[in-house]
């Protein structure tokens, strides 16, 4: 008999990630997938087909939308409100082109509970009303009747953002070239020029269509109770009665030969990429494919592009045609694939050579086929990244459910994708078998594959403007269609939303949702296991972990080694190390035995400030992992690379510096709030400076005058990565840290004892830095659409001391006042608080923001908003479990080691986390009055950087002469 409404349709386990699956099927046409294991880091998630049929942003504005108050929960923004005071590990939305997902995780069971209540009440009965579209989709802004007309909007904004970077501009294209018949030809994020056109009815209709039961895939994951899963869906699905719901993603007939295209890209005037060009090669494979073949095209992909060895990407980078790749690899989220491969930095004469090269590459490998190095390190890489399943800070049960999806959404074997074990031995015996096995696929799917397109990206200096001017010629043309009437109506439909946003929820609202309680958290911190011992005159952290088999190894130095002006050179350095060679192998011999012999080995610098000191604790570290079984292989590598990297291959070093400067300015647009964060508080405290001229602005500077120096005087570069070299790698200013299970750990450390041994030893005096922090008020000038404001100060200086509870505060303030303010009321995408409570640094950041001068305002006015907040317990309840949720922010077992050797190095011991903790449990509402009047002093002395465009800093100096030191970046 059916379960609460659900047929099982098929049970299973699935060795491969340790779960017992059970596939259902709901009375209401609602598919079930319910994974049942012992990870405490519950997931569940509901998933529509969401196809749009234009670019005008609405499944992207209904995915904000619908976290917009619900028929259970009528308040303003549930989801901001489990945001204040949730335990949460994963609590988001995502439109995908195709879908749109709701996946929230936590370790608590009821907070669990909580959260899926609440999505559920969410997706299923909205407050879908006007004004939530106006407020996060877009709207006319008229606040007087002879004012100009305006477009406001979350989702207007943030997309203006999106369309601010060219490698998302790119990346977009690319898919609708080879997708112009179906959902994937238009843009389901929306095009800022198109989102205007979006009405209620539309919007409405929409969620009508495709927020059925029938429509939904529903993912549970983790150890909670599997029937009490049935039995809280049927309360939800009960009421719903079977829908034919035609949401099915059309296939795109193939073309009848390959196709071009070219759109222009938004520079500066004068900008670094005046005459350079982007350009992508794109195949969609067929629709149908089995596992083998789908694995076997994954394997593939590595072997082409995926590392510095790669044979396709290595070709591309050694030509010279181009910084660094775009667009690269195998797409495997849509209902087919589809294979892209591109330069960025192209000279506009160069753009066939780049395809003919792809095209003439690809022929040569069809016809030699690969190295078989290259295809050990492909099979190893890739078998290694299956079975550790090591998902980073995303829970590992969402990245299952959209693994699942990417064969589930096309009414295909949702548990195909997790069972990788059976497809992967096939590819194994075939390529063992076969040594053309890999090549073969090269032409049927690449060289004679007949639907392909080229896209080339054109700067265009006048672009943005001519944007600007098309978005005012159409506000305008609009204006003229209005009556003095239809002004008038306009300004108070401006007035009734903007009191909407301003108004609070009501406490009988507020109350019905679910939350936990201070008695429903734990008062005592949680700690990792820690040894520290001397191996070889040098510290050892191990910590004894249950890792499944694999050792994760950190081998780190002293950064105060070296001299100040050494420093820009270190992430290039230590790239150098594991990208050029040693002296028994080239850099493609190197990176296939990292490949073939360990799970990975790659450079992280960390710096940050300390507990009870000015100074900065900075190091560099390479991290590797590897089997325990091939625990020496890794140690080996490390110290070839560490005792024997060739530094003086010109060619490639060239490369590594182009890809890296290429990388920093990509990465400006998509992520400008923490451009400005960093530069921000590089005015303030050592950790920050030293971070900004390893990674920010002055790092990309840097770059730029190296390619120069390197031009003029290559062998005094050489000399200077030597230096480095001698003064870095140094037994006595370095320190280890295994995160190792008891069992495995005594044949490791004598292997580890090889390295420390070899590593040499000499006397170690720090170095004396004199960081120069960055002085007044600063303008960042860049081709964007939105800006990127920030202001900060140290509140230490300001006479503020250093309490727990301001981590309680600053969340509270980016939760309410700054969401408030910002982005429903100002139309940002986001707008964040932050508190270092080591350097006392607090700083303010807006993203993809449209205002400039009005975001500073409130971010002055927030103190006066912390000395008129009436805060009652229930409010307080919230923002301090919020706080313990992100100090109790779950980590697999390599985080966990990481994040207690960080704890050492910053002198941040178990007392000290628990006097936090305790600050943090025992805030009150005298703490946030404390906190406000040295955010007073703040608005009236901190200092501002701001991104943005040229124009719109240059209109803040005219009405501030003299105000921001406008910088050109990009």
């Amino acid at each position: 008999m059916p379960a609460h409404g659900f047929d099982l349709l098929r049970q299973e386990h699935i060795a491969e990630v340790n779960t017992q699956a059970s596939l259902y099927k709901h009375r209401s046409g609602a598919q079930l997938l319910s994974l049942v294991n012992d990870d405490e880091n519950k997931v569940f998630g509901v998933t529509f087909r969401t196809p749009p049929a234009d670019s005008t942003g609405i499944a992207h504005i209904l995915e904000h939308a619908v976290l917009c108050g619900s028929r259970k929960y009528p308040v303003k923004e549930p989801f901001v409100e489990l945001l204040k005071g949730s335990l949460n590990t994963f609590l988001n939305a995502f439109t995908y082109p195709d879908k749109t997902c709701y996946p929230v995780a936590s370790q608590n069971l009821q907070d669990f509970y909580n959260l899926i209540d609440v999505y559920l009440d969410a997706v299923f009965h909205p407050r879908i009303t006007p004004q939530v579209l106006e407020q996060e989709g877009w709207h006319y802004e008229l606040e007087k009747a002879d004012d100009p007309l305006a477009y406001k909007g979350v989702v207007f904004n943030e997309m203006k953002g999106a369309y601010s970077s060219p490698e998302s501009v790119l990346g977009r294209l690319c898919q609708e070239s080879l997708f112009p018949d179906n959902a994937y030809g238009v843009d389901s994020g929306g095009d800022p020029r198109h989102i205007p056109d979006l009405t209620f009815e539309q919007f409405a209709d929409f969620h009508r269509r495709f927020y059925h039961p029938a429509n939904a895939r529903i993912f549970f994951y983790g150890d909670d109770d599997a029937e009490w899963r049935l039995e809280l869906l049927e309360e939800y699905l009960g009421e719903f009665a079977p829908l034919e719901v035609d949401s099915a993603i059309a296939s795109q007939p193939p073309f009848a030969g390959p196709k071009r295209l070219v759109q222009p890209y938004a520079i500066s005037e004068d900008g670094e990429e005046a005459d350079k060009c982007m350009v992508a090669v794109n195949w969609l494979l067929p629709e149908e494919l089995d596992a083998e073949t789908h694995r076997a095209l994954r394997i593939l992909e590595y072997v082409l592009v995926s590392t510095p060895a790669s044979p396709l990407r290595k070709a591309l980078i050694d030509s010279g045609l181009g910084e660094d790749l775009v667009n690269t690899g195998l797409e495997t989220e849509l209902k087919q694939l589809y294979f892209s491969v591109g330069l960025k930095g192209v000279e506009a004469d160069q753009i066939e050579a780049v395809e003919q090269l792809i095209f003439a590459t690809l022929g040569r490998l069809a016809d030699a086929g690969f190295d078989q190095g290259m295809i050990d390190a492909a099979v190893n890489s890739t078998e290694f990244r299956l079975r550790e399943n090591n998902t980073g800070s995303y829970p590992r049960g969402l990245m299952l459910m959209l693994r699942t999806l990417t064969s589930w959404l096309y009414d295909r074997d949702p548990l195909a994708p997790l069972a990788f074990s059976g497809p992967l031995e096939v590819v194994k015996e075939g390529l063992a078998r076969d040594a053309d096995y890999l090549k073969r696929l090269i032409g049927p799917h690449l060289l004679d594959n007949g639907h392909r397109t080229t896209v080339v990206l054109e700067p265009d200096t006048g672009l943005s403007e001519r944007l600007e001017r098309e978005e005012q010629e159409r506000l305008e043309a609009v204006r003229k269609e209005l009556n003095q009437g239809d002004l008038v109506e306009l300004v108070e439909l401006t007035r009734q939303l903007r009191q909407a946003q301003e108004q609070s929820d009501a406490p009988e609202a507020l109350a019905q949702l679910p939350r936990l309680q201070l008695g429903d958290l734990e008062r005592q911190i949680s700690t990792v296991p820690l040894e520290v011992v001397r191996q070889q005159e040098c510290d050892v952290l191990y910590h004894d972990l249950f890792t499944n088999g694999i050792v994760y190894l950190d081998v780190g130095f002293d950064l105060r080694t070296l001299a100040q002006e050494d420093l820009p050179y270190l992430p290039l350095f230590s790239r150098a190390l594991l990208e050029m060679g040693t002296e028994k192998e080239d850099f493609v011999q190197l990176s296939q035995r990292i490949g073939a012999q360990t799970g990975g080995i790659w450079p992280q610098p960390f710096v940050t400030s300390q507990r009870g000191s000015e100074q900065a604790i900075a190091w560099v570290f390479l991290r590797g992992k590897a089997m325990v079984g091939q625990s020496g292989a890794l140690l080996d590598i490390l110290r070839d690379v560490l005792l024997s990297a060739r530094l003086d291959d010109r060619e490639r070093f060239v490369q590594m510096l182009l890809e890296e400067k290429a990388g920093e300015e990509a990465g400006l647009v998509p992520a400008g709030h923490r451009a400005v964060s960093l530069r921000l508080r590089a005015g303030f405290e050592e950790a920050s400076w030293l971070n900004e001229q390893m990674r920010g602005i002055s790092y990309l500077f840097f770059l730029r005058q190296l390619l120069e120096e390197v031009e003029r005087d290559w062998p005094g570069v050489v000399a200077k990565l030597e230096s480095i070299r001698r003064r870095l790698i140094n037994r006595q200013a370095m320190i280890c840290n295994a995160t190792v299970s008891a069992a495995d750990r005594p044949d490791f450390v004598a292997q580890l004892d090889g390295l420390l041994g070899a590593v040499p030893a000499a006397p170690f005096a720090p170095a004396a830095w004199a960081p120069t922090y960055l002085q007044g008020d600063e303008g960042l000038a860049v081709p964007a659409q939105v800006n990127y404001v920030g202001k900060g100060g140290n509140l230490y200086d300001l006479g503020y001391a250093m309490h727990g509870s301001a981590a309680v505060i600053s969340r509270y303030v980016s939760t309410t006042w700054l969401w408030d303010r910002i982005r429903v009321q100002g139309g940002a995408y986001g707008a964040f608080c932050s508190f270092d409570h080591f350097s006392g640094v607090l700083s303010y950041t807006s993203y993809r923001d449209p205002n400039f001068v009005e975001s500073l305002e409130v971010y002055d006015q927030t103190g006066a908003f912390l000395h008129a907040l009436d805060l009652n317990e229930d409010e307080l309840t919230k923002a301090i479990i919020g706080t313990v949720g992100d100090m109790d922010a779950y980590q697999l077992p390599d985080a966990k080691g990481y994040t207690s050797m960080v704890r050492h190095l910053t002198g941040v011991d178990d007392a000290f986390r628990q006097r936090l903790r305790d600050e943090v449990l025992g805030t009150t509402a005298k703490d946030f009055a404390h906190l406000a009047e040295a955010l007073d002093a703040l608005a009236e002395g901190g200092r501002v950087v701001a991104m943005g465009a040229q124009e719109t800093l240059y209109a803040a100096n005219r009405q501030r002469p003299g105000w921001l030191e406008v910088i050109k970046v990009l």
